[in-house]
């Protein structure tokens, strides 16, 4: 397991990687990188742009370029390029975990916060079965993404103490303007893209834009598992004192729900799935009188819905400024999966006649020695919708400038699952239901079931005061304090008897807070300190989970206390951008809806680099490189007490050299490619050295050709020694050994032609 390292070992490491290479830098500076890239937007308290250098928090800045490059398979497949966060995409297009800077968790993103112009596409970070990046699909749309790690996040928008992502979308200009392009895969993947962008009237825009798709998935599952489309549109109007803009993106997007797979059977890898043809249609019981339905479990999770809305921005007269973000969120975030329960056995240990058993479908008789698992045919229906709108009213003095926010959102999720629903299956690609075997047979589970109907609302209000002031021309200082109402009403239907069990009313207030000082004490260079109080609020499955304390009188608030140190330098010929956090998390959590909440304290401390070295000869290197120390220092289990953050690196590399080649007849390409090493994993909290997720290392190689102006190609290569590497073990029990896994995805390959005009 990863060995300890004090603080003075991160400081050798910033001091080496500064000699060494480079990162997916806040601003990489390319060939086609424009002024844009060089500001942020995202964790400024007025919501205007303010320059990179003199920004006083963590964030980081990908252009369409830069995302490009990266080629990720889905949201989440992107955030591995932020430093200091951790993200497990293997999961496929939706349902990912992701970590930020040693926060805990088990799974979900909890700290995660999804942004579109703005604005959070969904206020709740995580409920049950849907995070924040489930609902989000990249496309040509987007014209970048920021990524705004600790820093002032606590105060503004929906107060997230952790990441925010905020996903900005392209306007049109003067000029018409337009793309198709058409992708393809080794696993069969039919994808076309086309965007739309010019002037309806004057200083009157419009871009339009989407995509269709249909794949067999990167995990073959033997039919189009993978399906989906999207159109955004976003029109925006240019004002004499600033810009209005509406928008609107309807999506239809799902894929299988990859999950941990048996580690000790042959022929189970990174190119397994459990679904397949011959499983994908299955019956579930539930309720007191064992109701029955047919589900087609090949639908995976994705997202069916909308998200719409709009922004203000307007420099008014006397240095007054005012923002205004807005949206609106519709849709069906539903979850099919086929989940394993235990490890794999051989059949002969569980048939009746202690032998063989027949497949349900096509009546085959499996032998005893054929490896089968108890299989979980989970549904869940989440019907969701939101409304928030982030008002901020700054004044601009000489010397600084103040600003008043006002955040209102509701939102509301209602559910219905049945999950559990266990019977024995064969181990295979599309591996069979079995008859022969007694819990097949004779009852609706062979362990467990769980289902729920369930309606929530809520509503989170705050208040927010923010400052920042020039004590000389090189150091700024800057203050917020942010004052929250935050209201559930919930109530559940355990067993789907009709009869609900439990209720919640619930109305508590928090306080968060952030101070920083930025001093510029050179031209381009710097240094930055801050330190913050934040918190995250309970949502609907917090009091599901964590019932008993509830009706105990715990507010069940997650509290979190951050302090970050930044050194920032951009040179001739490259950008350094190096942060240190120390943070702690006071949290709770439940092992089962009936036992009472376990309270227990995390800190974790570290440093993130990003840096990035370019020359003239069009050779660039990068590195992204996140280090950090976890630990549970209270815990009502004195066992845990010690311990390191489950889940979560010690470190994490990712190397990228790129090559930029110019042809004499006017055609250039671009070689790249990217290292990335990470660190061993424990899979749980007792940190049990039998259930190590092992250190690995991956191979992404990728060339980009320009025939002309106008036609593009690109050939990406995911995973080129088709590596092994685990990110999850098993989340529903430890049995003193690693029985299942869950791989990242293996080799493939990727090709598109675009045509631009």
């Amino acid at each position: 397991m990863p060995n300890k390292f004090k603080l003075s070992s991160l400081a050798l490491s910033i001091a080496l990687s500064c000699h060494a290479s480079n990162s997916w830098a806040e601003e990489q500076p390319t060939a086609s990188s424009d002024d844009v890239e060089k500001i942020v937007v995202t964790g400024t308290f007025s919501g205007k742009s303010v320059a990179k250098e003199e920004a006083s928090f963590a964030v980081s800045s990908f252009s369409e370029d830069d995302i490009k490059k990266l080629a990720p398979k889905s949201t989440a497949d992107l955030f591995k390029a932020i430093p200091g966060v951790w993200s497990e995409s293997s999961s496929g297009v939706a349902g990912a975990n992701v970590f930020v800077r040693g926060f805990p968790g088990a799974g979900d993103a909890p700290f995660l916060t999804v942004q579109l112009e703005g604005a959070p596409i969904f206020p709740p970070p995580t409920l049950s079965f849907l995070e924040n990046s489930s609902m989000f699909r990249l496309d040509e749309t987007v014209e970048f993404m920021e990524a705004l790690r600790g820093g002032t996040n606590p105060v503004i928008s929906n107060g997230q103490p952790g990441l925010t992502t905020n996903f900005l979308l392209k306007e049109g200009s003067e000029d018409t303007e337009g793309l198709v392009k058409y992708s393809t895969s080794d696993y069969g993947l039919q994808r076309v893209d086309a965007v739309l962008s010019g002037e309806i009237a004057d200083d009157l825009y419009f871009m339009v834009g989407g995509y269709i798709k249909s794949s067999p998935g990167a995990r073959d599952a033997g039919f189009n598992a993978e399906e989906g489309n999207q159109i955004t549109v976003n029109i925006t109007k240019e004002l004499d004192n600033g810009k209005i803009n509406f928008y609107t993106r309807q999506t239809d997007d799902h894929g299988t729900w990859y999950l941990p797979t048996p580690l000790d059977v042959a022929g189970v890898d990174n190119e397994f799935t459990q679904i397949g043809t011959l499983n994908r249609q299955a019956e579930i019981a539930y309720g007191p009188d064992g109701t029955t339905e047919s589900i087609d479990f090949g639908k995976g999770r994705g997202w069916d819905g909308s998200v719409s809305g709009g922004s203000i921005d307007l420099e008014l007269t006397n240095g007054w400024v005012l923002v205004d973000r807005f949206s609106y969120t519709s849709g069906n975030a539903d979850t099919y999966g086929l989940v394993p329960q235990g490890g794999s056995v051989k059949l002969s240990t569980v048939a009746d006649n202690g032998s063989t058993a027949f497949g349900a479908v096509t009546g085959t008789e499996y032998s005893g020695d054929t490896d089968v698992q108890q299989i979980g045919r989970w549904v869940v229906k989440k019907e969701i919708e939101a409304f928030t709108n982030d008002f901020a009213l700054t004044k601009t003095f000489d010397k600084g400038n103040v600003t008043a926010g006002f955040y209102n959102s509701t939102f509301s999720s209602k559910d219905w699952w049945s999950i559990g629903n266990q019977s024995y299956h064969v181990v295979a690609q599309g591996g069979e239901n079995l008859t022969g075997i007694d819990c097949n047979d004779n009852a609706d589970s062979c362990t467990w079931n769980y289902d729920i109907n369930s309606i929530g609302d809520g509503r989170t209000t705050a208040l927010y005061i923010a400052s920042s002031y020039e004590i000389t021309d090189s150091v700024t200082i800057d203050a917020g304090l942010r004052r929250e109402n935050h209201e559930i009403e919930y109530t559940i239907d355990e067993g789907l008897d009709g009869i609900i069990n439990k209720v919640v009313s619930y109305d508590e207030s928090s306080t968060a807070w952030t101070a920083g000082i930025n001093w510029m004490f050179a031209e381009k260079q710097g240094i930055f300190f801050r330190a913050s109080e934040g918190s995250k609020m309970p949502f609907f499955d917090d009091f599901r989970e964590n019932y008993s304390s509830y009706q105990n009188g715990d507010d069940l608030i997650k509290d979190v206390s951050q302090f970050e140190l930044g050194y920032k330098h951009s040179g001739e010929n490259f950008e350094l951008y190096a942060t240190g956090f120390f943070n702690e998390v006071n949290s709770t959590f439940a092992v089962s809806p009936e036992q009472a909440a376990v309270a227990f304290t995390n800190e974790a401390y570290g440093v993130e680099i990003d840096f990035n070295y370019y020359t003239d000869t069009g050779f660039s290197v990068n590195l992204n490189a996140t280090l950090q120390e976890t630990e549970v220092t209270a815990h009502d289990d004195p066992d845990v007490i010690g311990k390191e953050a489950q889940r979560l690196p010690g470190y994490q590399v990712r190397i990228t050299p790129s090559y930029d080649i110019e042809f004499e007849n006017g055609m250039y390409a671009t070689l790249y490619g990217t290292l990335t090493a990470v660190d061993d994993r424990f899979s749980e909290q007792y940190n049990l050295e039998a259930l190590i997720l092992e250190s690995y290392q991956k191979i992404d190689l990728g060339v980009i050709f320009n025939l002309n102006d106008e036609v593009k190609m690109q050939l990406a290569v995911n995973n080129l020694t088709d590596e092994e590497g685990l990110t999850e073990g098993d989340p529903r029990g430890v049995s003193g050994t690693l029985d299942n896994g869950r791989y990242i995805l293996g080799r493939s390959i990727d090709f598109n032609i675009s045509y631009s005009f």
